[in-house]
Order: structure tokens, then sequence, then C-alpha cells
């Protein structure tokens, strides 16, 4: 489990576009940065666009946070001179519109999607993850779409940016922190999870409220400076602060919907 409080995220700027990974509508790619690593890259010019790099950064460190395995997340330079003699259309259109600062996932070379039917999960780390992925309202971990590898005999989480979608609409958003997550009942780890009520006593305990507040701060300040928003970065990341918070006080509205879903 990480012991310091504030996320320590390296910066690294793409060199080689290896390959696009046509997976979704959001087109993420396999690049190479100038550490000579491989790494995933979500682009800001994409589907959701910035929303979802900002929703794969908080949930990607909350979970590294809890003492969950999810790959490096680096903050990916992309320059505008990048992309220039890409043949793909398609491709060369998002690389224009993602020029600044994207997020990068440590590729996992020879990793396995996670199979429900033949990996082992144990109860207490399935309670963990339903526990983390109540709290940020992530849809996207189904048994259609696990969002889950096996990597070194050991299971890794990729793949947040469809949480925290209260952020699409910053309508009510207060309210929305204290709804239940009805969608919790397709989570592919659910049947797993009977360890819920000492999941919760630990995720509790890892993730307090300096670390949330340590985790939001440490997002680039341009992602949270949007098209027809008005409100300043400091004051949306005070948002993203109580919205963590005030589900996390109030646990057990969405803890009670797993137990139900069970």
């Amino acid at each position: 489990m990480i012991n310091t409080l504030s996320p320590e995220i390296r910066k690294v700027e793409v060199v080689r576009y290896v390959l696009p990974l046509r997976e979704g509508g959001s087109l993420p790619a396999l690049t190479e940065a100038d550490d000579g690593f491989l790494y995933v890259l979500k682009f800001r010019g994409a589907g959701q666009g910035r929303k979802a790099l900002i929703a794969e950064f908080i949930g990607g460190e909350l979970a590294r946070a809890a003492g969950l395995r999810i790959p490096e997340i680096v903050l990916v330079e992309l320059d505008p001179a990048f992309g220039r003699s890409e043949p793909d259309e398609e491709i060369q259109d998002l690389l224009k519109a993602s020029v600044g600062l994207n997020l990068g996932l440590h590729f996992l070379s020879s990793a396995i999607t996670y199979d429900p039917a033949a990996d082992f999960v144990d109860s207490l780390l399935a309670s963990k993850i339903v526990w983390l992925d109540a709290l940020i309202t992530n849809v996207d971990r189904t048994a259609r779409n696990t969002n889950m590898l096996t990597w070194n005999k050991q299971l890794w989480l990729i793949d947040h940016g469809a949480a925290l979608y209260f952020h699409h609409s910053w309508h009510n958003w207060e309210e929305q922190s204290l709804k239940p997550f009805v969608q919790i009942k397709d989570h592919v780890l659910l049947p797993l999870a009977d360890q819920l009520d000492a999941a919760d006593a630990e995720m509790k305990e890892a993730l307090s409220v300096k670390k949330i507040h340590a985790i939001v701060d440490a997002l680039p300040d341009e992602w949270l400076q949007q098209d027809g928003e008005d409100t300043s970065p400091a004051e949306l990341k005070d948002v993203y602060k109580q919205f963590l918070t005030n589900r996390i006080t109030h646990s057990d509205i969405f803890l009670n919907e797993a137990r139900n879903a069970r």
C-alpha cells in the first residue's frame, strides 16, 4: 500500500505511436515514451474527452491508495508535430485534438483478460473492488467487460474512465453523492464479495480525507478548464473532494445496495 500522502505522478513525452487499440469508441493506443517504456495512451480528444481522463486518474489513484493493483499512471505530453505523418485520417484527427497533456497506463506485456470462470479471486479482494466501484460509480466492470487483467498471477485493475459519471452534468452533484449505485448488481465480482463489512473498514482507513484531497489536488488544472464551464479548476476539485468524502462517510448507502443485489 502506498504510504506517501500525495501520489507521485511522472510526466513523459510520446516518441512513437505503435498501434491503435480499437476497443470501444475512444481509440486508445499503444505508444512508446521518451523513458523507453510502452504505455496505453488515453486521449483527451476522444469520446468523453478530459472528463474520462479525470475519472481514470481519480479512480486509478484511489485504487492504488487502497492497496489494489493498477498499472502506473503517467501524464503524457503530446507534441503538435506528433502524428503528422499518420496515414489514418481518423487517428490523425484524434492526435490533433489531443495535443497537450493526456494520460497513460504502463503497458503490462503478456497480461490476459480476467476470466471469471477460470481465475480465482480472494473474497476480501473481490469485496474491496466492489466497494471501490460502488464509491466511484464505475459502470464498467461487468462479466461482459471485466476491465481486469491477470499479470504475473495477480489481478490488476484497468479502465476507470466511465466512473464518476455525475461530472458529465454538475447539476445536483450533492444529491448524486448520496445515491445508491444500482448498477452494482451487474458487477462481475459481486457473487464473490462476501466480506463487504471488512472491506468497508479497510477501505475507509486507507482512503482518508487527506488522501482524497491529495489525489484530487494532483489532477492537472488543464483537464478541468473545459469549454462551456465557468467554474475554476480549484472549485471543481472541491466538488470532487466533497462528492467522494460524502460517499465514503455514508458508505452504508451503496453497501446496502450491494448487499441487496447479492
